[in-house]
């Protein structure tokens, strides 16, 4: 996946912002927390991070091409960095979503309202 096909995936996600930081890393948020940023490598090739699960951080990590996150992981963050693994577009658009669900589910509910993430529709008691 492309810098611009990254920054493309985290645009179309609902309520999502995006900023350039830490040295010109695309920053994605979800309610001004960090769900994903793409970056440079240390190859020169793209460099996506993304929170996880801890089940899928342990996993992660021991795969090729992919490596806990620095900075994040090394904080106790369970934050992985795909840096080099061909052929796993369908794989990172589904830790991209994830991350954002994770991260969008430590919102305040308030939060969370305002911007119309994971709202259940209310069920009529009674009703069946």
């Amino acid at each position: 996946m492309t810098r611009e096909q990254f920054n493309d995936f985290c645009r179309a996600l609902p309520a999502t912002t995006w900023v350039v930081q830490w040295g010109g890393c695309d920053v994605w948020k979800i309610g001004g927390k960090v769900f994903a940023i793409g970056s440079t490598g240390k190859t020169g090739n793209p460099a996506y991070s993304f929170k996880t699960s801890e089940l899928n951080f342990h996993f992660l990590s021991a795969k090729e091409g992919y490596q806990p996150a620095p900075y994040l992981a090394s904080r106790g963050f369970s934050w992985i960095q795909q840096y080099n693994a061909p052929q796993a577009d369908d794989d990172l658009c589904y830790y991209l979503r994830e991350s954002y669900r994770i991260v969008s589910l430590g919102l305040t509910k308030k939060l969370q309202r305002q911007l119309g993430l994971n709202q259940q529709p209310h069920l009529r008691a009674g009703k069946g």
